[in-house]
């Protein structure tokens, strides 16, 4: 047995066999970990802002909704990296998950993005996300604080022991600038069995085919690089947490459904095809180009974002136009 650091609520350590805990409506409901299937595909969901970028969109958001549920998403992440979640008020971010999971119930799961660069106002976050009824809540590593592992231990574990319901970390060294090692995320699930999955941003595929090998079937790990997630796939990641998906959810999920069934050559091609949109969507800093691509879709009203970001380029909204075009020329 690993050991457990003296700060750890040891009355926690080591309920594997326990069930996990969801919210719906206020109130606990018992769910079995194992029934929780977080595979498939997963759309990381842009905020749409009016053309202030003071105020939320909610009927562009519920519009994106719409289209997300008919192309047969698993799931939607609200209030992530992709839903400029640092620049949302918590009134925002509750707001936006509770329609979210209005919406989504009995249609696609809701993971809330949670995580921040303080373990007290995650706690807060994470705790409200399940109280707004969202099947689970993803844990960005904290940013610019740059923690040791130890901290990085530390800070998933206390959430964990506070969080009434199952946790997805989301390594991104780019975006965090510390990188959750396999090591640590061993401990962590030693610690703390209500970690139940991992989104993958770490850049390559090395990451995923270590941990997979040495997790043993303890966790699920789902590609967090549109462009790496057929080949994320091929290593043992189960699906995507996609920004694509975003403005093409069909056409994301068909190569995830096509991996998943072991039609490698046809998953091939279709995401072939995407690739020159998955390029695009990242010539600068997301989310502005996926939310141009939106407004060309006529998804969303507006492509504003929220500074410190800036509504994507002239050149860039063009070639994601361009890009865009040509993947439905072909459809």
């Amino acid at each position: 047995m690993a050991l457990v650091p003296a700060w750890v609520n040891r009355s926690f350590y080591g309920r594997g066999a326990e069930p996990c805990v969801t919210s719906r409506k206020g109130t606990y409901v018992l769910v079995p970990m194992a029934d929780l299937d977080l595979s498939g595909t997963y759309t990381a969901l842009v905020t749409p802002f009016g053309a202030s970028g003071t105020e939320l969109d909610l009927a562009s958001y519920e519009k994106l909704l719409a289209d997300q549920l008919a192309g047969k998403v698993s799931g939607l992440v609200p209030c992530g990296t992709t839903g400029e979640a640092p620049t949302l008020s918590v009134a925002e971010q509750r707001e936006i998950v509770t329609l979210t999971v209005r919406t989504a119930r009995g249609k696609a799961k809701v993971v809330a993005g949670t995580g921040t660069n303080d373990t007290k106002k995650t706690i807060e976050f994470t705790k409200a996300a399940f109280e707004a009824g969202a099947d689970a809540a993803m844990l960005a590593m904290p940013y610019y604080s740059k923690p040791s592992q130890e901290g990085l231990l530390r800070h998933v574990t206390l959430v964990a022991q506070a969080a009434p319901g199952p946790l997805v970390l989301y390594n991104i060294p780019g975006r965090s600038s510390v990188n959750l090692e396999v090591e640590t995320l061993l401990r962590i699930l030693d610690l703390c069995p209500s970690v139940v999955a991992l989104k993958d941003a770490s850049g390559g595929v090395m990451y995923c085919q270590e941990l997979l090998a040495r997790a043993k079937g303890r966790i699920t790990v789902l590609s967090g690089d549109d462009p790496l997630t057929l080949p994320l796939m091929s290593v043992g990641a189960e699906g995507v947490i996609s920004v694509t998906s975003n403005v093409l959810p069909r056409a994301v999920a068909e190569v995830v459904e096509e991996a998943r069934a072991g039609r490698y050559e046809r998953a091939r091609e279709k995401h072939a095809a995407l690739f020159p949109l998955h390029r695009e969507l990242f010539s600068e800093p997301s989310p502005a180009p996926i939310k141009a691509a939106l407004v060309q879709k006529g998804l969303i009203a507006s492509a504003e974002v929220r500074p410190p970001l800036v509504a994507a380029s002239p050149t860039c909204s063009r070639r994601v136009a361009d890009a865009l075009s040509a993947f439905e020329a072909r459809a």
